[in-house]
Parts: structure tokens; sequence; C-alpha cells
């Protein structure tokens, strides 16, 4: 750059809203936003969730009202979670035709169409009595390899029930290469994989495991989820990992915490990539904006700036459709 101050002023650019819009380098639209939702069996009525103000378990009337205000907002698609009347060791919900989220897709897929993107979670832990995101073994360690069969066969329930996109979010090694294969071999070779590919063991989950009733009864997931300190390039490397098993979009977990982390994945992968704004990132900023310490609209959308402007091209959020409103 050769003009120096006072010929060069960045603040020309910046003097008014018009001109601040005009050159806007980065932009959220609506069909970017994924909304999570959480359907549960058995209530009459959608349940708040006390440490995430604004999310309920929505019973299956209130879930298909709240999916039609998403797609009437525009937003991209919704991602969904069950949490069963009844849990096992094998977390036998997961895969059941009658499952909660099994039922709720097709309510959804009936009413919704291709409106926006039916999205499932696939894994274990909201199903199971344990909380562990997979089976356990005589020692309680998770098991792996016999996960990966659970796993598939939850696949492709939920893809028989309506789902668009199956997202396993257990950090099993292997993962996306068996449900992929199992996918592929009942006819649902054209429903895409969304990988949880760098997904951190997280305190930033706390208030996620009140609204899917998930905690793991015991230790916690440390062994299967990444070390927020562990080896340079091991997000990179899960993320290559799942690209060569099949993964048709790659996701980094959480969000604000690993932007660095986002910005790297972007910059090695062709495909979509997505981030996912948690649980404790929206329960800090509503916590804040109730006492009056921050302007919440402002912080919402400046996180969710950041996080795009660091290489998401989707972004899963509880504020899904209140944003997509007001950018409409």
């Amino acid at each position: 750059m050769n003009a120096q101050y006072p010929v060069a002023r960045p603040r020309r650019l910046r003097r008014t809203a018009a001109m601040r819009r005009m050159v806007a380098g980065t932009r959220l639209h609506p069909a970017e936003l994924i909304l999570p939702m959480f359907v549960k069996e058995g209530i009459a009525e959608p349940q708040p969730v006390s440490s995430m103000p604004g999310v309920v378990q929505h019973t299956r009337e209130s879930l298909r009202k709240a999916a039609h205000e998403a797609a009437e907002a525009g937003v991209g698609g919704i991602m969904l979670f069950g949490i069963p009347a009844h849990k096992d060791a094998r977390g036998s919900g997961a895969d059941d035709p009658d499952g909660i989220v099994q039922v709720a897709l097709r309510d959804l897929a009936s009413d919704l169409g291709d409106a926006l993107v039916l999205m499932t979670d696939t894994c274990l832990d909201e199903y199971t009595d344990h909380g562990h995101c997979g089976l356990l073994t005589a020692d309680g360690e998770v098991d792996n390899d016999a996960t990966l069969e659970r796993y598939a066969s939850a696949a492709v329930a939920q893809a028989a029930a309506g789902s668009r996109m199956i997202a396993p979010s257990g950090m099993m090694d292997g993962q996306v290469g068996a449900i992929r294969a199992a996918l592929d071999a009942e006819g649902f070779a054209e429903v895409p994989i969304m990988a949880y590919a760098a997904k951190y063991a997280s305190g930033f989950y706390g208030p996620f495991r009140d609204a899917a009733e998930c905690a793991p009864q015991f230790g916690d997931r440390s062994a299967y989820q990444q070390d927020p300190a562990g080896p340079i390039g091991e997000a990179l490397r899960e993320v290559r990992l799942d690209l060569a098993e099949g993964a048709d979009v790659v996701m980094v977990k959480p969000a604000l915490a690993y932007l660095d982390i986002l910005r790297q994945v972007r910059d090695i992968v062709e495909v979509p990539v997505a981030a996912y704004q948690v649980s404790g990132e929206y329960a800090m900023v509503e916590a804040a904006a109730a006492n009056g310490w921050i302007d919440r609209e402002r912080v919402i959308m400046e996180s969710l700036i950041a996080i795009r402007r660091a290489g998401a091209g989707m972004i899963l959020t509880y504020w899904a459709t209140e944003v997509a409103r007001g950018l409409s």
C-alpha cells in the first residue's frame, strides 16, 4: 500500500449504514442457518429447558408448529434430537421404527416436504441409560466397533423415516464409513452425511445435556471426543479420515472457541463446512443479556458473523428462526 494518511482514510467506507452494507465482506443468509430441535416422547406440553431460555423439549405437535415457523422464516434445515420415554444399555430407541425421532420425522416429512432439510443426529447418548455415545464393554469402556453397528442401524431407520441428512456425532473411529455402507446397501445412496468431524470434549455442552437428558452417568467423553489441548493437526486428520469414508459435509463443534480450527478446516477441504454454535454459547449470551450486561441482538449477530467469517458455510444455532426472520 502506497498511500498514507491523510490521503488514505479507511473510515471513508464506514461512514454510513448504507456504505457499510455495500462493502460488507461477510454476510449471513437464512438458508445457511440450521435449527437444533428436541422432541420428547410422552409429554403433553412443551417443556422449557431451564439452562437455555427460549428452548424447549417439544411434543410432536409443538415440534411441527416450530418447524413450520422455521421453514417460513427461510431457515435452511433443522437438526432433530430425540428423548425417548425408555432408555436401555443399547439405546434401542435409536433405530426403533416407532421411536420418537422416527415418528417425528414422518410428521415433518409429511408437513414440510423439502421446504427445509430434515437432518438427524445419529448417536446413542440420548437413548442409553448410561448416557454414553456407544455400547459399553464389561469393564465400562465404550466399544467402538460394536457401536458402529448401532449407528449404521439408526442411520438407516432415520433415512427410512424421512431424514434428508444423517449427522453422526459420536466421534467413533470409522462411523462415517459404517453409516455410508449401510445407507448404500439399504437403498439410501442419495442421503448425504454431515460428519461431526472435529468435535471437542468441551465444557460448553452442559445446557445441551439438560435439553437432551444425556449426561453420562459415570466418567465423561474425553476418551472419544477430541482434547481441546490435543495434538496439532488432530482435527485435520479427523476431517480427512471422514472425507475418505464418504462424508459430504464436515462440522466443527463447538464454534466460537474453535474458530482457528474452523479456518484450518475450511482451507483444506472442498466440501461444505458447518459449525455448531453450542448450548453453552447460547446460554452465556442469554444469561448476560437477561442481566443487562450486553446488547443481546448485537452479540448474537456478532457471534454468527465471526463463525461465518472463519469459514462456516452452515451454522447450527438455537437462534436460527429468530435470526432468519431478522435477515428476511
